[in-house]
């Protein structure tokens, strides 16, 4: 039976500005948001902070069980500390991108991201949220964005919070990350069938918006 909250999925790569979409979109409508990425970002985290081995999948996986997150409306807490900015670095979502064909990973995270959805709505952004987490979703949203308009985007952002950080080889590591996250087996970056593609390569954030809004008007 269809779940009766309903969701707008906004799924694509890395750096094609899901996030800040899916927080405006879910803002409009007055509607929670997951980032589904911080997750894997914040696992990736934990694993970094505790030396835990990346290629042991089962040791992974109980990390992200056994995450102590809290959301709030500026940023995310860790066992009680602000990360916000830690997970954004690249080391971290490099990381992150590598852990995120473990099974066991997805599986411990998949009950977690699924009880975001509580009324009056819920905005889901990720790389699949349409096509895994959330496969009666509403509305779905595939974004994307040409790969070097995205890294300068996330030099800009890295640049803006202090981090240092060189374009080429953002370039460099978003190409190598979106053809990781394409082929991997496991929950490949793709569009789903019903997905709606918008290419936010030539669009503000708030024409992206609109331009999303208008499509979930019409659902």
């Amino acid at each position: 039976m269809k779940n009766s909250v309903p969701v707008i999925t906004i799924d694509g790569p890395t750096a094609s500005g899901k996030g800040t979409v899916a927080h405006r979109v879910a803002q409009t409508l007055g509607w929670g948001v997951l980032d589904s990425g911080a997750l894997y970002r914040l696992t990736a985290l934990s694993v970094l902070q505790k030396g835990i081995d990346p290629a042991d999948p089962r040791a992974v996986a109980q990390v992200a069980e056994s995450l102590d997150v809290a959301f709030h409306s500026t940023g995310v807490l860790l066992e009680g500390c602000e990360v916000s900015a830690f997970i954004r670095q690249e080391e971290v979502g490099n990381l992150a991108s590598r852990l995120a064909p473990n099974p066991a990973l997805r599986a411990a995270l998949l009950e977690r991201q699924r009880a975001f959805r509580q009324a009056p709505g819920l905005v889901a952004d990720g790389r699949d949220m349409g096509t895994i987490v959330f496969q009666d979703a509403n509305l779905k949203i595939f974004l994307v964005a040409d790969v070097r308009a995205r890294a300068q985007r996330r030099c800009k952002q890295l640049i803006d919070k202090g981090f240092s950080a060189n374009l080429e080889d953002l370039l460099a590591d978003m190409r190598e990350r979106d053809a990781r996250d394409i082929k991997r087996a496991v929950a490949p970056l793709l569009p789903a069938q019903d997905a709606h593609v918008v290419d936010s390569s030539t669009l503000t954030i708030e024409q992206t918006v609109q331009s999303i809004l208008d499509l979930w008007s019409r659902v």
